[in-house]
């Protein structure tokens, strides 16, 4: 039986945007610390990847059995569940002795993201009433994720350069504990509906996405044309293609097929992979740049994104009042834009390039737009879904979320690594690396754009205006009523 105890609005919105903030802080906290674990334990420049991959293709990869069993076993308790895992990996991250530990952790830390996301956000829709009140509460979650990513650098930079690059991770443990107290506490347990845990349909997102990253990754230093290269692409596509088969025939599928047929959500998907995989490569490529070309320490390359979080954090709070005013696509397709200028302006930085013109003044630009994008292209990914596919609909959205990153970086990865000549000394090499990868970011962006204007833009002037809150409706939790 759910739980009836009162709702407090403020006091969950805190809890699962905190939870959450901390899945999207520790996406980016490594960023910083990549030189020093590159060096101490002996990463390749395309091995260094895994510290990453592994974190978000578990996480996209698990995200919608994730999702799904939030809505059979009960959403806070498998809120509960991911906050233990998460917790627990994090420790384990910041002990690793090796290179192994590092990166099984990390996939581990990936399982207890995948249920602890989706979970946060299935909360959040239980807890807010459609309309007003639920539009306020995704635009604090999604301010969240574009806030997160940012200030994950500058933590991490901060912590990287005074203590150690495991002291972000550290971090995590005592805020999971304080999460759980609070959330057994205030949130009360939605209600749970009898089910069957598509395992087939994890297991083939899960290891048909690896197998694409791996092949893309590989592809870097085997080549496209070695055997191990096209085993990995066959063999993913052949376990994706299983997954579509098998999402079609099963009784109660991780991602049932209907939720794309609506051309605003799959719109939004696909525009949520691109972005992120563009953002990925930005994350990933410009805090080398900073600490590798223009000599910036962990502490004042994490503080040299402190333009683009500031600009992100205070756009990310009037956004609600310019959906509201605008309407959501005009909002969205802003964003986009802004996202595109700044990453190709920050796309030409060079060996001789000083830090204000060629990247201070474009991450603001990126801050603007990323704090535009997100809390559209979020309502747009749950737009139209009905209750039952509360929990897969969340799920969809953050997993492309992450199969986005994982793609993304392998993409820019792989890219920006054959475009450095053999002969180009270490400095040089990493010009030219960054250089082609945020180029590849922006390419990234304006296929975004475009399926943004085809798939996602309304025709009819003020569809997608949020509705006006009526003056006697009080946000009445889901599971309250039940």
């Amino acid at each position: 039986m759910p739980n009836a105890r009162p709702a407090h609005p403020t006091m969950i919105l805190a809890i699962i945007c905190l939870s959450y903030f901390m899945v999207i802080l520790d996406n980016s906290i490594i960023f910083t610390g990549l030189p020093r674990i590159e060096a101490a334990m002996s990463f390749s420049p395309t091995g260094l990847t895994w510290v990453q991959d592994a974190y978000t293709l578990v996480f996209g990869g698990l995200l919608l059995l994730g999702a799904r069993s939030g809505d059979i076993v009960g959403r806070r308790r498998m809120f509960i569940v991911g906050l233990v895992l998460f917790g627990l990996a994090s420790f384990l991250v910041g002990v690793a002795p090796t290179a192994w530990w590092l990166i099984a952790a990390r996939a581990l830390q990936g399982i207890g993201a995948a249920i602890l996301a989706p979970s946060s956000l299935s909360l959040l829709t239980a807890s807010f009433a459609e309309g007003h009140q639920r539009a306020k509460a995704v635009a604090a979650y999604s301010a969240v994720a574009g806030i997160g990513a940012s200030a994950g650098l500058v933590v991490g930079g901060v912590l990287a350069d005074l203590v150690s690059w495991r002291a972000g991770f550290f971090l995590n443990v005592p805020i999971a504990a304080a999460m759980i107290v609070l959330a057994l506490r205030v949130i009360g347990e939605t209600g749970r509906r009898r089910g069957r845990f598509d395992l087939i349909g994890a297991l083939c997102a899960t290891l048909g996405m690896t197998a694409l990253v791996f092949g893309i990754v590989d592809a870097a230093e085997a080549g496209w044309t070695a055997p191990t290269t096209i085993g990995a692409f066959i063999i993913g596509i052949l376990l994706l293609a299983a997954l579509v088969v098998n999402e079609a025939r099963a009784e109660q599928p991780i991602m049932p097929l209907r939720l794309f047929a609506s051309r605003e959500r799959t719109g939004a998907y696909l525009v949520r992979m691109l972005y992120l995989g563009a953002m990925m490569g930005f994350f990933f490529f410009t805090t080398q740049y900073l600490q590798g070309v223009l000599g910036f320490s962990p502490l004042q390359a994490g503080v040299a994104f402190l333009p683009m979080s500031a600009v992100n954090f205070g756009v990310a709070l009037l956004v609600n009042r310019l959906v509201g005013r605008f309407g959501a696509t005009p909002v969205l397709i802003a964003g986009v834009a802004l996202t595109l200028a700044g990453m190709g302006w920050l796309s030409r930085a060079g060996a001789g390039s000083g830090y204000l013109v060629a990247v201070a003044l474009p991450m603001v630009l990126i801050g603007i737009g990323q704090g535009l994008a997100f809390a559209p292209l979020t309502s747009a990914g749950l737009a139209g879904v009905d209750a039952p596919d509360a929990g897969a609909a969340s799920g969809l959205v953050n997993t492309f979320h992450q199969v986005g990153s994982s793609l993304g970086l392998g993409v820019l990865v792989s890219v920006a690594a054959a475009a450095v000549p053999d002969s180009a000394s270490a400095r040089t090499a990493l010009v030219d690396r960054v250089g082609t990868a945020l180029t590849g970011s922006t390419v990234m962006l304006a296929v975004a754009l475009l399926l943004v204007v085809t798939l996602i833009v309304r025709i009819r002037r003020g569809q997608d205006r949020p509705p006006r809150p009526e003056p006697a409706a009080a946000p009445q939790p889901e599971y309250a009523n039940r």
